[in-house]
Order: structure tokens, then C-alpha cells, then sequence
């Protein structure tokens, strides 16, 4: 039988929060998994009627302390036992205007989980989930205007950039149409006077006869807004926030309709930054914007859609379910218990795969693409293949190459513990020495966070599909993502990632699975060749692999794939101290499948 899953949002109103909580539920409709009932109530007595009528298994909440001010912890902690005597209901709270700060610093005095729609969140916080953005389906039945036409829409709340947008289009333009939508908002702008006054500073602003604007107040429903946006030849946002704010969702629709986009350098933008060619305004001008087109904006078109949204929901509360199978205790109320309680019980010390660091602190490096440095494979010495042990000898190997990423990433490599920097240098390497036998090769990073091979190849112009979970997904995960093929990758890269994952049966066979014929995978390990269960090792290792691990376990277990090249994993002496008192190496295992 299903799990019933109550969502609860407030009555309609003119509020993007209702909007978008209203655009989600329609998503989650489409269940086969759970049965998601949605709800708009308005006060304490219409939620316990409706809990009462559909007795969920969990509730989601639409939350925003604006526009659902009766929810308190009293009253969330009131229905947390009583529906069902004593058996938990797990209680999710979408987050609306997140930030990292914010997703960092969540508890569970409140809700139990938080659900961020931000594709750009570190999965920093066991009780936080992400998702990505939800564009509607929509098709464009409109010719591109013969007058150049820039749109935009959106609340008259501060910082909005409107009177940005006029002057942004009279600077590159003689001749052109404006047109705002900036309706009243009944959170904050209920009479609409302060949508009047910015409609009047932006006419005060037109100085060009050939520049005309349009300006309406209607507050616009989903298909009214789409079919606004689309008869334009762009749109454009330029927001003047720049730090502290969540993703702002009227791109949204504007990527939906299929014309180009404009954003401004703002952190509600962030999602949209890494676009390439660059669609924010000031890296490039609006008619570069609209002369790419929308191609660099399929990527995202593609991946932000009902299909992919549905499996996060319901990969999302399949965890959920499965934290609350684990221990009747798994609920304490006290942030500290109930996180370290979760770590243990998932088996995951760290939510991501950059343990062998320093602790020195570092800024982020900049991986814009422009990079002028060259890079030669590492010319291998005679008999010295690709299976290897990762010791002193490929340090020294691989020494220009290690140079090469401390150039490309320095303050991410600096926190990096020096002797284990090896394993990126060589994966580096590798992935640059395989790329020339593929045409337009699509690569997938299996653990890319913090990952100085990923970065340094990605900005140096690759093209990378990366997980991680703190990014996104565990590779077993990843795998029944829609969209995502069987037997697609030519190149799979993961780097000391496999000695982590409790299943690396599973691990390795979903690598197999994604791996294309002829394809290469490039993995390294935590190895010693003496080591066997209950002998000490790091704490965040599940095990230290052996030659044969290797050859009689992975590889067998790789359908159709086999040894590069012969390996030479001997290695009696183990040159490498984590802590202090681990003593182990590295070694790379590289397969190709076969065509």
C-alpha cells in the first residue's frame, strides 16, 4: 500500500510561494510511489481536519513564516506522535529563500527535513535535501517579434533591477520594445502603490523616441505569464542582490518559453552563472545574449523538468522512510544528538569523498574557462603501465603534473594533504591521455566535490558530468535518474572514492552499467596488500583494498570490461601516513570495456 504524504500550502494568493508550492504539487500528482494529497489551509483548525480526513504517513510543508505564520513548533511537535499512538510522522518543510548559511545551520526544532530547490546547495547537513528547479512544459507557438522586444517581470520589491533593465536596453539600442509585468503582491504590496511608483520612474527613464514601454499590473497566471514571456525576443533580470538571498523563481518561466535569457551578475542567479556562453549581462552584452540563442540553455531546459523533479521527491522521501525504519530514537529533538545519531545510522562520517585534506582553510578557486596553460601527457617509462601502485616513484613521475593543478586550483590543492595529491595528479593525466581516442566524449566524475582533477580539467575547457554527494547524488542513486543511459560514458573518472562506499559491489557495477563499449574507467584506491578485516585502517575507509580485491573481485564484477594493461601492484612497503599511524598506499585500477 502507498504511503500517504500530506502536502500543505496556503489558499491562493497573488504570492510567487503559493505559485510555486501549487507548480510542485501538480509534479507530485504523478506518483506511482507515494501518494501525495495536497492542501491549502489557512489555519491551525483546516490542518487538523486535514489531518485528521487523509492521516498521512509524512507531511510536507509549502513553509514560509510570511505565509504560514499559525505553524509553530508546538503545534508541528503536537501532531508529531498523534496520529498514529506512538510511531514517528516524519515533517519536511520546503525552504524557501535558502542559502548555504542557512541550509548549514538548519535543525530540526521545527521539521524534521529541509527541502531546498537549489541546484547550487552543498549537501553540507544530514537533515537538508535539494532538488533542482521545475520548469513547466511549454511550447512556443510564437514568431521571434520583428522589433527587437525585451520582457521582464516580477513583484516591485527592492532591488528588482527594472529601472537597470531601461537603461540597459537604451545603452545598446535606438530602437526597441519594453515590456514589464510588475503586478501588486498581496504579501508586502496588497494596493499595488508601490508597483505604480517604479512604473512611473522606469516611463521617467525612456530619453530614445525609438525605445517604447509596455507596463501592466495584472498578476498573471502560469499559462497567462508563459505565453508573456514568450512573444518577447528576450527576457531579462537584472536583480542588484548580491549576497544573503535565495534563487529568485521568475527564470523559472522564463527559461520554459524558450527564448534567450539575460540575468545579472546577482546571487539569486548563481544557478545560472556557469551557463556557457555566458548569459549574464556585463560578461556579455543583451544582442551577444540573443545572437547565441537558447542552445547553451538546453542543458538545464533538459534537466529541470516534472520527470526529474517527481524522482527527487520521491528519492528524497525514500530516505526520509528509511532514516525513520532505522531506530524508534532517530527523532531527538536536539540538534547535536539527532545529526550525529543520523550520521552514524546512514553509515556516513562525511557526505562526501575530500577527507585527505589539511586543515588549513581556503577560498574557492575560480574555474572560468580561459586557461592559456598547456598540458603533455606524462611520458611513461618503459614497462610502467596504467595499474599501478601510486607511491613515491609516480609522486615523482607525475611531479610536473601535481605543479600543473596547484597552477590551475591553488587554494583548493593547499588543502590537500601533499603525499596524496598523487591520485589526482595521475587521474589528470589519465583522463587527458584517453580523451584523443573519443570524439566529443562524454565524462562522468564519480565524487567530484573538492576533486582538483575535476576542476583543473573543467577549466581547461572539459566537459564533465559530476556527482557527488554533497553536489547531488550517490552514484547508486544517480543510475535510475531519468535520463541518465546505460552504456553512455566514454570516460568514468573517480578518485579514491570505492574504499568509502559501503557497497562497492554495487559501485563498480554501476560504473560497468554507464560505462560506453569501448570506454575507459579510471579509478584509484586505498591499498595495502597485507590488510584484512579487523586490522586498523582510517576511519572513513570501509576497507583498504588487496591485488585481489582487485582481480577477483571488481574487475569479475565490471560486465565486459578488462585491464588496460598488466598490473604491478606489488608493493611490501607502504609509503604513505594518514593520522599518523595508518600506513597504506594508493593504486589506480584503469579498465576498458569492450565494444
Amino acid at each position: 500500500m502507498q504511503k500517504r504524504i500530506l502536502f500543505v500550502s496556503h489558499f491562493k494568493k497573488q504570492c510567487g510561494v503559493h505559485d510555486f508550492g501549487s507548480n510542485v504539487a501538480n509534479v507530485l500528482q504523478n506518483s506511482r510511489v507515494y501518494k501525495f494529497i495536497y492542501v491549502e489551509c489557512n489555519s491551525l483548525k483546516e490542518f487538523e481536519d486535514a489531518l485528521r480526513i487523509h492521516t498521512p504517513d509524512a507531511i510536507l510543508y509549502n513553509y514560509h513564516p510570511s505565509t504560514m505564520p499559525w505553524i509553530r513548533k508546538k503545534i508541528v511537535h503536537k501532531f508529531y506522535l498523534s496520529l498514529n499512538g506512538d510511531l514517528p510522522i516524519p515533517q519536511a518543510g520546503i525552504m524557501h529563500e535558502v542559502t548555504q548559511e542557512k541550509a548549514d545551520k538548519s535543525d530540526n526544532l521545527l521539521f524534521d527535513y529541509h527541502i531546498a530547490p537549489d541546484p547550487t546547495l552543498l549537501l553540507k547537513n544530514p537533515i537538508v535535501y535539494k532538488t533542482g528547479r521545475l520548469l513547466t512544459a511549454f511550447h512556443n507557438p510564437y514568431p521571434v517579434p520583428e522589433l527587437t522586444t525585451i520582457g521582464s517581470f516580477g513583484f516591485a520589491t527592492p532591488n528588482k533591477g527594472f529601472e537597470e533593465v531601461v537603461s540597459a536596453v537604451q545603452d545598446e539600442y535606438d530602437q526597441a520594445i519594453i515590456r514589464f509585468n510588475i503586478p501588486s503582491a498581496d504579501f508586502g504590496d496588497e494596493k499595488g502603490e508601490a508597483a505604480r511608483i517604479l512604473a512611473d520612474r522606469c516611463r521617467n527613464m525612456i530619453t530614445k523616441k525609438g525605445i517604447s514601454l509596455e507596463i501592466t499590473h495584472d498578476f498573471l497566471n502560469n499559462t497567462q505569464l508563459l505565453d508573456f514571456l514568450a512573444r518577447n525576443t528576450a527576457n531579462i533580470f537584472l536583480y542588484q542582490d548580491k549576497t544573503g538571498r535565495g534563487l529568485s523563481s521568475t527564470v523559472d518561466y522564463a527559461l520554459a518559453v524558450d527564448r534567450p535569457l539575460v540575468v545579472s551578475d546577482s546571487i539569486m542567479f548563481r544557478h545560472l552563472h556557469e551557463i556557457r556562453p555566458s548569459i549574464v549581462y556585463g560578461t556579455n552584452t543583451i544582442r551577444q545574449i540573443i545572437n547565441n540563442g537558447t542552445a547553451p540553455l538546453n542543458p538545464i531546459r533538459n534537466y529541470w523538468n516534472a520527470e526529474n523533479l517527481l524522482w527527487e521527491y520521491e528519492r528524497i522521501f525514500n530516505s526520509v522512510f528509511t532514516h525513520e525504519k532505522i531506530s524508534p530514537v532517530f527523532r531527538s529533538r536536539k540538534k547535536k544528538r539527532f545529526k550525529s545519531f543520523l550520521n552514524k545510522a546512514m553509515g556516513k562520517s562525511e557526505r562526501h569523498f575530500s577527507w585527505l585534506t589539511n586543515t588549513k582553510s581556503a577560498t574557492e578557486d575560480d574555474l572560468s574557462l580561459g586557461s592559456q596553460l598547456s598540458y603533455h601527457p606524462v611520458e611513461l617509462p618503459e614497462g610502467t603501465g596504467l595499474n599501478r601502485i601510486l607511491d613515491n616513484s609516480a609522486r615523482k613521475l607525475y611531479t610536473n603534473t601535481t605543479e600543473v593543478l596547484k597552477k590551475l586550483v591553488p587554494h583548493t590543492i593547499s588543502k590537500k594533504i601533499p603525499e596524496a595529491n598523487v591520485q589526482q595528479a595521475f587521474v589528470f593525466d589519465t583522463v587527458w591521455r584517453m580523451t584523443p581516442q573519443y570524439t566529443n566524449p562524454r565524462t562522468l566524475c564519480v565524487g567530484s566535490y573538492e576533486d582538483t582533477a575535476c576542476m583543473s580539467l573543467r577549466k581547461l575547457g572539459f566537459v564533465i558530468d559530476e556527482i557527488d554527494p554533497v553536489l547531488n547524488y550517490y552514484l547508486q542513486e544517480y543510475i535510475t535518474k531519468p535520463g541518465v543511459l546505460e552504456n553512455s560514458y566514454d570516460i568514468i573518472f573517480s578518485t579514491s572514492v570505492i574504499e568509502h562506499d559501503p557497497d562497492d559491489k554495487s559501485f563498480i557495477q554501476c560504473i560497468s552499467r554507464l560505462l560506453a563499449p569501448g570506454g575507459t574507467a579510471i579509478l584509484t584506491c586505498d591499498y595495502d596488500d597485507n590488510w584484512k578485516p579487523g586490522l586498523p585502517k582510517p576511519d572513513v575507509d570501509v576497507r583498504l583494498y588487496t591485488q585481489k580485491d582487485l582481480r577477483e573481485r571488481l574487475v569479475p564484477l565490471m560486465k565486459d570490461c578488462v585491464l588496460i594493461d598488466q598490473p604491478q601492484w606489488d608493493c611490501p612497503a607502504p609509503d604513505f601516513v594518514y593520522l599518523g599511524k595508518y600506513h597504506y598506499t594508493f593504486a589506480s585500477m584503469v579498465v576498458r570495456k569492450l565494444t
